[in-house]
């Protein structure tokens, strides 16, 4: 069995009549990359800050590196990293400067030209905050929050606004700090993110959590099925699609169709029946089943405030 590192029960918040977090429970083990996602105002980021020590939960149980971050926070921020959702600093405020200020807040450091080099920040020591790019802001907000060499690094939406580029270089740069021995606790509302990085992922939507598991088996027990796709010139044969059991429909927009099904068979019946009837078509791609579509699947697809 893992070590725990962070253990919640039964944790609540409240805001007057609004149950911001409503009786959660869950616990990260050592060395896993957790993932925390949910549509906007599901109670994610009240969450972790009742974990991180900077709010007080209205009831229930929290335990992180065997401390309470209600009681212990001081003490327990020495051993933890963070690096928050609304991250900002001053622009006129140098890189070196920033580093040397956050370092004076910890007991322990942790020497920070290695990890500038690592981070690709090294050149960009002399520089303001605000001429940084915004890969390269979220990049000096990871050292900040690995200045105490911690245990636990919580990261809320911490790709939030980058381009692609910059977000996948920010995922290699999560794996590597994972390798060297550290627990992430991650929160973002992009689901590929957490497919890829995490070993976990708890789905939050209401304040509560509603599916808990590796991302592989939250898309293995979501009743969603595959697609199929291809185009075909259009043909009264087509119509015969109806009688293949393995699809449970499909639709034909002009020379586009979409099949859908839940039997491995699909593809390949799929396919025999177009060659059979020789069907000329093209395009054929799968659609596997997402983390994105189990999101979508557990907590509905209306638009969020």
């Amino acid at each position: 069995m893992s070590e725990t590192i962070v253990q919640v029960e039964n944790l609540y918040k409240y805001y007057r009549k609004i149950k911001a977090v409503d009786d959660i429970s869950f616990k990260i083990y050592k060395g896993e990359i957790f993932g925390l996602v949910g549509p906007n105002g599901a109670g994610k980021t009240t969450a972790i800050e009742c974990i991180e020590g900077l709010r007080k939960p209205d009831s229930g149980s929290l335990k992180v590196m065997d401390l309470n971050p209600t009681t212990n926070g001081r003490t327990l921020r020495n051993s933890i990293g963070i690096q928050l959702q609304e991250s900002q600093l001053p622009g006129r405020l140098k890189v070196w400067e920033a580093i040397s200020l956050f370092s004076s807040f910890y007991k322990k450091n942790t020497e920070s030209t290695p990890l500038l080099k690592e981070l690709g920040l090294e050149e960009k020591k002399g520089s303001y905050f605000d001429k940084l790019s915004g890969g390269q802001k979220q990049r000096l907000f990871i050292t900040l929050a690995l200045l105490n060499d911690p245990d636990l690094i919580f990261l809320d939406e911490l790709t939030t606004g980058l381009d692609p580029q910059a977000r996948r270089a920010t995922w290699n740069l999560i794996t590597g700090i994972r390798e060297r021995g550290k627990t992430i606790f991650l929160t973002t509302h992009f689901m590929e993110e957490a497919e890829i990085l995490c070993d976990r992922v708890a789905i939050m939507d209401n304040g509560k959590i509603i599916a808990l598991d590796t991302p592989k088996n939250l898309i293995r027990n979501i009743s969603i099925e595959t697609r199929l796709m291809f185009s075909a010139t259009d043909s009264p044969e087509l119509n015969a699609l109806d009688n293949i059991k393995s699809i449970s429909k499909y639709e034909k927009s002009g020379d586009n169709i979409i099949v859908y099904g839940h039997d491995k068979r699909m593809v390949k019946d799929v396919v025999n029946f177009l060659v059979n009837r020789n069907i000329d078509f093209y395009d054929l791609q799968t659609e596997q089943v997402t983390l994105e579509d189990v999101f979508l699947a557990l907590t509905g697809k209306e638009i969020r405030n």
